[in-house]
């Protein structure tokens, strides 16, 4: 019998030294080029920059996929690795929708069940392609104590994150490419408008170097007068609807206001607030505001101010998830189905064990007869 249990772990373990290593994984690749190439963005005007990735992971049917956005990353920043927004890596914010300001996006897995929000669909082999609107130098992010920190790429280093989309982390889809912030309209052809995007769209400047977005389309001889918008267009704002639940963080978006101006996000009549928000040459800004968890479902108002005419919105918040109850401490009636399945095997031995036995005592007698 020791001569049978000797040859069994003498093939076991000739499997295992013969069985091929799997491949290493690679590292995600990214390539980020704005308009002329390079991975350079202006630090007063948008710029579109043309994102394309490969070696990522790419699930078939899977859900899910990744996020690519633009902001800066700490040590450590991986989602994988313990990670999280607001304290770890910041981002320029905007909605997961599908049709958004540009300044984040969606890319699904090949089948999956959210690929209708998405912005693209990664191939089989694991390489996509999107763009994405860089709003200038300084960018408002949301922190982990739900309020607002202003990110200056002039000071710090920025660029495009990948990571893994609907909460789900995933070292082989998590990346960061580096951009270089310079003029990129240092010879004078500075464009009347954002060079990049609609000039609907919003994006967040420094004053300190901000520009004016253009002249008016009805008087091009007549220069802005101070606090006025600079298009002749009306003041929109929008929010993330879907993430409209009561202590969740609520990304908005506005347009057509008065480049250069201040403006603060207020909740209904003062429930919330955040701000101020530095408006963009483009006349447009972003930002983020939490709802408070006491907030009741139901049609509830967000209104900037700071300017004339200020814009708002309506739209359905609901009601705070439940907390999830504490799991108890496991009692015996919790494993039971454990400790059933190892008594059965432990008597399914017993019993073996017995029948070897016996065996062995019967061919005992026999020969003894």
């Amino acid at each position: 019998m020791h001569t049978v249990v000797k040859a069994l772990a003498t093939l076991v373990l000739a499997a295992v030294l013969v069985t091929p290593a799997g491949p290493a994984s690679a590292a995600p690749q990214v390539d980020v080029a704005n308009a002329s190439g390079d991975a350079v963005v202006d630090p007063t005007y948008a710029t579109t920059v043309t994102v394309r990735g490969r070696g990522f992971q790419s699930i078939k049917g899977g859900h899910g996929g990744i996020y690519v956005v633009f902001g800066t990353v700490k040590g450590g920043w991986r989602p994988s690795q313990g990670g999280v927004t607001g304290r770890d890596y910041f981002y320029v914010p905007d909605s997961e929708s599908r049709h958004n300001q540009g300044y984040q996006r969606y890319i699904a897995f090949p089948g999956s069940d959210t690929a209708g929000s998405a912005a693209g669909t990664m191939s089989a082999d694991g390489s996509w392609s999107t763009t994405l609107v860089v709003p200038g130098a300084t960018f408002q992010a949301q922190d982990r104590n739900g309020g607002t920190t202003t990110i200056d790429c002039r000071k710090v280093s920025c660029g495009v994150i990948t990571v893994g989309a609907h909460g789900v982390a995933n070292a082989r889809n998590e990346s960061f490419s580096p951009v270089r912030v310079a003029d990129l309209y240092a010879d004078g052809a500075a464009p009347t408008t954002s060079p990049t995007r609609d000039p609907s769209e919003p994006s967040a400047t420094d004053s300190s170097s901000a520009e004016p977005a253009g002249e008016p389309t009805e008087d091009p001889a007549a220069d802005p007068e101070p606090g006025q918008p600079v298009a002749l267009v009306p003041a929109t704002l929008e929010v993330d609807r879907a993430s409209a639940r009561a202590g969740n963080v609520l990304a908005f978006a506005a347009s057509g206001l008065a480049a250069g101006s201040q403006v603060s996000a207020v909740l209904d009549d003062g429930a919330a607030g955040a701000g101020p928000f530095l408006v963009g040459a483009d006349g447009g800004v972003a930002g983020v505001l939490t709802i408070p968890e006491e907030t009741e479902a139901g049609t509830h108002e967000l209104r900037l101010f700071g300017v004339a005419d200020p814009p708002s919105v309506s739209f359905a918040v609901t009601a705070a998830q439940p907390e999830a109850a504490p799991v108890a401490a496991a009692t015996d009636s919790d494993e039971g189905p454990d400790r059933w399945a190892v008594g059965f095997a432990i008597a399914s031995a017993v019993v073996l064990l017995l029948a070897l036995l016996r065996l062995v005592r019967t061919r005992r007698g026999a020969r003894r007869e």
